[in-house]
């Protein structure tokens, strides 16, 4: 009976260490997967300090014509030609026509009184 009590402890130790081990490999790959991170972020980091350290140079403003343009863009596969200055409407100014500046104070005789006002209404 003690025999049997005793070989029983020994079973319910074993499991509990081969638990134990288990839990304490898990731990230790954890804490593995957490450090290689840990690196990756600071590598990351160093990444990003480095290219805002960077200082870009100014670009300059280029003048280009629209072959030009398109020939840089199309490279020398396409050889199209636009005139895009062709395709524009043509917009024409009008011309105010002003009219002429008359005595102010022939104005003010001729519309004065009854007579004035009716022509006033009549022009309109």
């Amino acid at each position: 009976m003690i025999c049997d009590m005793f070989v029983c402890q020994q079973e319910m130790l074993k499991k509990l260490a081969q638990t134990i081990d288990k839990v304490d490999e898990d731990r230790y790959h954890a804490e593995a997967k957490v450090k290689k991170t840990d690196k990756e972020i600071e590598d990351l980091k160093m990444k990003v300090v480095e290219i805002h350290c960077i200082k870009k140079p100014a670009l300059k403003k280029v003048r280009m014509s629209a072959d030009a343009m398109l020939a840089a863009l199309l490279g020398t596969k396409h050889k199209a030609s636009m005139d895009f200055r062709a395709n524009l409407k043509e917009v024409k100014k009008e011309v105010k026509e002003e009219e002429e500046v008359g005595d102010w104070r022939k104005n003010v005789d001729e519309r004065s009184g009854m007579d004035g006002r009716m022509k006033k209404f009549q022009s309109a």
